[in-house]
């Protein structure tokens, strides 16, 4: 029988895979902007994936605990934090201005689980980079966009832990059928002032296409890969992602970056890479019991020092 550990797609080419279809779907997303505002397009984006995903799986209430609901509603939480303040730091920043900002988040994840010097130089070599992609020295950086893209870091951390948290206590894309339309009802109360007025039929059509290739395809193939790997060895990958940004910024947005925004994208991508330390999760023992719950509905234990041994197959979804 095929378990998560056996996926003959490897976990690496999930998250790679995730990227790209996560900043392809930010980069689309700019065309309606204008017309239904950041908060506005993260909200119908948002909406169109909670309805995709509830279309193709029915949510997990059954199998659903009390002590599930902190996970669940907080990943919720942090998909809805990160759809908006993304868009809303795009508005402002070069994508991948925005993107590097964002890592620090999961960067800080992957580098503070490490131990010694390289849990404090990575870091501050990241934010040396995003020192040199904001260029501060000269007056061009906006505040309240770098303040927007912070924000996405913290929620982007939060985000890799709960991920992964939720993704080995449901199987299959059940728990998206809860945090998506979670994310969307988060998001309603900021965004449906936005795009009031302003929805018509074609703007549906359009958001659900993007829903696919964000929220619904890189949440499925970040669960899948993060039941098969650290959050270090996650981390670790999406230090491409700034780079990713980067590329589509250039080719869909015209975006031209300086010699030094290009070598502090450099900066950001080596931090992450240096950050991973090991990179497989061991699988969970099969249950012996007749009534012990499936493994892909166990919890994630032990230290990350036990955990961070190799890199494995991955299999999904962004």
């Amino acid at each position: 029988m095929t378990t998560p550990f056996n996926n003959p797609i490897p976990p690496w080419a999930l998250t790679i895979a995730a990227m790209f279809s996560i900043q392809l779907g930010s980069t689309l997303s700019a065309g309606l902007m204008p017309t239904l505002g950041p908060i506005g397009t993260a909200w119908l984006r948002l909406s169109m994936g909670g309805l995709i995903v509830l279309l193709l799986a029915r949510p997990p209430l059954r199998s659903l605990r009390l002590r599930d609901a902190p996970a669940v509603l907080g990943l919720g939480i942090a998909t809805g934090v990160m759809s908006v303040t993304f868009l809303a730091a795009m508005e402002r920043l070069p994508l991948g201005t925005a993107v590097a900002i964002e890592f620090l988040g999961p960067l800080s994840v992957a580098a503070l689980r490490g131990r010694g010097v390289r849990s404090l130089v990575l870091p501050a070599t990241a934010l040396a980079g995003v020192v040199l992609l904001t260029e501060p020295w000269a007056g061009r950086v906006d505040p309240i966009g770098v303040g927007f893209a912070a924000i996405g870091a913290i929620g982007w951390a939060a985000y890799v832990l709960l991920t992964q948290k939720v993704g080995d206590r449901f199987s299959g894309i059940g728990a998206l059928a809860l945090t998506i339309p979670i994310a969307a009802v988060v998001v309603a109360p900021f965004g449906v002032p936005q795009a009031f007025g302003h929805i018509t039929w074609e703007i549906v059509a359009v958001a659900a296409g993007l829903a696919v290739l964000i929220p619904v395809l890189p949440y499925i193939l970040e669960m899948r890969a993060l039941r098969q790997m650290t959050h270090t060895a996650f981390g670790t990958l999406l230090a491409l992602e700034p780079a990713i940004g980067l590329l589509l910024g250039m080719v869909v947005l015209a975006q031209s970056p300086s010699v030094l925004q290009l070598v502090g994208i450099l900066l950001v991508v080596f931090a992450g890479a240096a950050a991973q330390h090991g990179g497989r999760r061991h699988p969970h023992p099969l249950p012996t019991k007749p009534n012990a719950q499936p493994a892909n509905d166990t919890k994630a234990t032990g230290s990350d020092s036990t955990l961070q041994t190799r890199q494995e197959n991955r299999q999904g979804q962004t």
